[in-house]
């Protein structure tokens, strides 16, 4: 084992900022999975599904796209997106244009489940994340997770459709 005080252990300044971190990392998954549980019957990467074809064109993404939107292995996102389409919210189809690939498409029960479960998600992420800060750590913490996702990854991940970011 590493020696506490070496360069390979964290301690100080550095030790509290990554210790502030992992506890939002493993807490915030816990407290959005209840609210959605509870409200919706969805969990929150289901929600994420949902809220992603919804976001999409035609509500509709290739399943390789969406397992990127959602850091997700293919099996993982397809277990999820098999219980949303028992649940009559999402379906497959080949994609027409590449065989190889399968679409996820948001049905009309779909939008309105997404729908239904929408505001109280907001009012927990507000609650929780954005009204605790000021406008000014807001951005911040944008920013801060941007360049945290660009460490981890060349891509940035998800982003919200133009038309969906208001400005501040």
């Amino acid at each position: 084992m590493a020696e506490l005080h070496s360069p390979e252990v964290l301690s100080g300044a550095d030790l509290e900022t990554w210790s502030a971190l992992a506890t939002v990392l493993e807490w915030l998954p816990a407290a959005l999975d209840a609210q959605l549980q509870h409200d919706s019957g969805l969990a929150h990467f289901e929600y994420g599904v949902l809220y992603a074809l919804a976001s999409a064109p035609a509500c509709t993404l290739r399943m390789s796209v969406l397992a990127g939107y959602a850091n997700s292995s293919l099996s993982r996102l397809s277990r999820a997106v098999g219980r949303l389409e028992s649940r009559g919210w999402v379906r497959r189809t080949p994609d027409p244009t590449d065989g190889r690939s399968t679409l996820a498409i948001l049905t009309d029960p779909g939008r309105r489940a997404v729908d239904e479960a929408t505001p109280g998600h907001v009012r927990t992420v507000r609650r929780l994340v954005l009204d605790p800060l000021t406008q000014a750590q807001a951005r911040q913490l944008r920013e801060i997770s941007r360049r945290i996702a660009r460490a981890i990854g060349d891509d940035d991940g998800w982003r919200p459709p133009v038309e969906a970011v208001q400005p501040g």
